[in-house]
């Protein structure tokens, strides 16, 4: 039998962990996170981690695994996650990836091009410039130097925008010159599955998801991070905003309302990005998926 991976997609609020857990539980199998911010051991509330009684009732990989002082890329988790998988298919010719982050799945699923090495002195550079300046100004290089990446770049990440103008800083070329979308050969089947509900309910269920945060103490767990509040992996929605907050610069109510705003702002770029894959079939339910998958509803 062919190892195959079900990977579970679409924005933020839909519903994947639900989903995937329910499918783990069928396969009697085990769940790869591919959410760039949920691998962060100290970010919990603000990135929707998965309950602990969901944790405890199947395992899951890469959800609080690393420290935001270890920062993660695409490239690294591709490594990371496809030596987990073969692990995984030792036991089951099944697993099960999830998660709303476009490049982490695509890491899975593809591969990447091959694409210039980090410079240390230079990511180094970039992220003094981040530091001082803003991430205005390096989106305004970016727009200059490579129009067609800052067109679909994610521009709440500084991560990806500095490793952008780092590769054109040191080669030259384009970052978009580098990104072929070739397919690397992987030794399984991959079946995506994306939920997908209408606009209002989606809005309406991140904005009760922020409000939930809130009530979970998210504040305080942003107030625990500001010591670390410049690193990347905290310029983030949730997480910058409060810190805005924390500086006298927003209300607390101006804040939240920010929070919400931008959570649908991601959503809608996550759904820009993966209805950009064909290969994809969507449902607009945990229980269309199963039934779709010809699994009996839990």
């Amino acid at each position: 039998m062919t190892n195959q991976v079900l990977a579970i997609v679409g924005p933020t609020a839909t519903g994947k962990t639900d989903l995937s857990i329910r499918l783990a539980c069928h396969f009697e199998t085990e769940i790869l996170s591919a959410d760039s911010r949920q691998i962060y051991k100290e970010m919990s509330i603000g990135t929707a981690k998965p309950e602990p009684q969901q944790l405890a009732h199947v395992s899951h990989y890469f959800i609080g695994s690393h420290s935001i002082q270890e920062p993660l890329n695409a490239g690294i988790y591709e490594q990371l996650a496809l030596k987990q998988l073969g692990i995984l298919f030792a036991k089951k010719p099944i697993a099960v990836v999830v998660g709303g982050s476009g490049l982490y799945l695509q890491a899975v699923c593809q591969g990447f091009d091959d694409v210039p090495a980090s410079i240390a002195d230079l990511r180094e550079q970039l992220m003094q410039e981040l530091d001082q300046k803003g991430i205005d100004f390096l989106l305004n290089e970016l727009s200059l130097k490579d129009p067609t990446y800052y067109s679909e770049v994610d521009k709440d990440n500084p991560h990806r925008v500095i490793r952008a103008l780092e590769v054109i800083r040191s080669s030259g070329e384009t970052y978009s010159s580098f990104r072929q979308n070739t397919k690397k050969a992987r030794d399984f089947k991959v079946t995506k599955l994306g939920i997908l509900m209408d606009r209002e309910v989606l809005y309406q269920r991140i904005n009760l998801r922020v409000e939930r945060m809130m009530e979970q103490g998210l504040l305080k767990e942003v107030e625990s991070l500001v010591p670390h509040k410049k690193l990347p992996a905290l310029q983030t929605v949730g997480y910058k905003e409060l810190f805005q907050y924390l500086d006298g610069e927003l209300s607390l109510e101006k804040a939240v309302d920010q929070i919400k705003q931008n959570t649908r702002r991601y959503a809608k770029r996550q759904l820009t990005w993966f209805r950009a894959d064909p290969s994809i079939v969507w449902v607009k339910s945990a229980e269309e998926a199963l039934s779709l998958l010809r699994i009996k509803v839990l």
